[in-house]
């Protein structure tokens, strides 16, 4: 077959008679993701893992890892690892000291993988990236989780020359950018909702960049941590992606397999993974363990390096094991943010640079001070997608 198959969360199967390439393969119904926090909302059938193991290539667009999975990785050795051009290249670095075989491609360069495949690479401002996949004269737009910000031009230029057309892109209800707000008064501040729904999101998408298909993507993952899944509420039940969907565009379920020679497609129809509440203590996380003093120094110094900060906030706030740990950034600016975790993730997400992954485990709860929410001044960009992936904490970097 030449064509392709979605499965998992983010992963796509490219075949050109036989399997050829692989995206973001977290096998995360083995491998779980932030901390314990994440795993797939379905099981990835066996002969779709074997087929995966079967690619020749792996293309990985960003470091979150229900993307980029480091327990998922091992298995992928002996594989030609393809990344976008990202600032810093911390991916490819880290891959190549833990001796993979690794490739950046060029951006908005085609590159032929195959007789019938070639693919092409767009990275983005935030450290994502998006694939554009040419099957068989079908185009493809794999944006995970990028978005179209600065590049819908782009992409509609490269796609309307193109009969077939093929969206595959992040939708729901959001729980994949943090959502464990208190306000002052230690209350959960609850989502609301906001009424675009996960297929009107998709719509507005492919009605800007032209697509005609659309297949929900980047988007099948649950909760299994006592303390995160309450979350779950929030995630998109599968049924509810093909609501909204705009009347000019074709829709396709998720966990397709898609033949490129005639457009025909089948439901590979995965089981739902069923879980039960995980313990944080089976992830290290003990809430009542506190920071000694050179704990706590590490925590500053991680936010003391990364200049920008204090233009953005006066303080950042971590509350561990019940105590205050202030990092003052600027005293004359009145306003800032706590965060109250684990001890353990903590210093794992500082030393491997990776804080992001406590926002979106939705375990580490958040209070905004004075603050109308994290991206106010790039906050988030700067801690996370900027400084811990593209390596730049001094004004003069960013």
């Amino acid at each position: 077959m030449i064509g392709l198959a979605t499965i998992g969360n983010a992963t796509i199967i490219a075949y050109d008679n036989k399997p050829v390439l692989s995206t973001d393969p977290w096998i995360g119904d083995e491998d779980s993701a932030y901390f314990g926090s994440w795993v797939l909302s379905h099981e990835i059938p066996k002969d779709y893992k074997n087929d995966i193991n079967a690619c020749e290539f792996i293309w990985l667009s960003h470091g979150h890892p229900d993307h980029v999975n480091p327990e998922s990785l091992r298995r992928f050795k002996n594989k030609k690892i393809l990344l976008p051009d990202h600032y810093g290249s911390r991916i490819y670095k880290d891959l190549l000291n833990e001796e993979f075989k690794v490739e950046i491609l060029k951006d908005k360069k085609w590159y032929q993988i195959s007789k019938n495949i070639r693919i092409k690479c767009v990275t983005n401002w935030i450290q994502d990236a998006i694939l554009i996949l040419e099957i068989n004269n079908r185009i493809f737009i794999n944006l995970n989780d990028a978005g179209i910000k600065f590049y819908s031009g782009y992409l509609k230029k490269t796609i309307k020359d193109y009969e077939h057309s093929y969206l595959l892109s992040l939708s729901g209800g959001g729980d994949a950018d943090m959502i464990n707000f208190y306000n002052e008064d230690g209350k959960f501040i609850r989502k609301k909702n906001d009424g675009n729904t996960a297929g009107s999101q998709l719509s507005a998408i492919s009605n800007i960049i032209g697509t005609k298909n659309i297949i929900p993507f980047s988007s099948f993952h649950q909760y299994q941590r006592e303390d995160s899944i309450w979350a779950q509420e929030y995630t998109t039940e599968f049924e509810n992606y093909s609501k909204d969907i705009d009347i000019n565009h074709n829709y396709i379920d998720p966990f397709t397999l898609l033949d490129c020679s005639n457009g025909s497609f089948s439901a590979i129809n995965p089981k739902k993974l069923i879980v039960s509440p995980k313990k944080p203590e089976l992830f290290g996380d003990v809430w009542s363990d506190e920071l000694t003093k050179s704990e706590y120094n590490e925590v500053e110094n991680y936010f003391l390096t990364k200049e920008r900060l204090n233009k953005i906030i006066g303080f950042i706030n971590i509350r561990v094991g019940g105590k205050e740990n202030t990092v003052y950034l600027n005293k004359e600016i009145r306003n800032g943010v706590s965060f109250e975790l684990p001890r353990n993730s903590l210093l794992k997400a500082i030393r491997l640079k990776i804080f992001d992954d406590l926002l979106i485990g939705n375990f580490m709860k958040t209070t905004l001070h004075n603050l109308p929410n994290l991206y106010y001044k790039n906050l988030k960009y700067v801690i996370a997608n900027w400084s811990d992936n593209g390596g730049v904490d001094t004004e003069e970097e960013l």
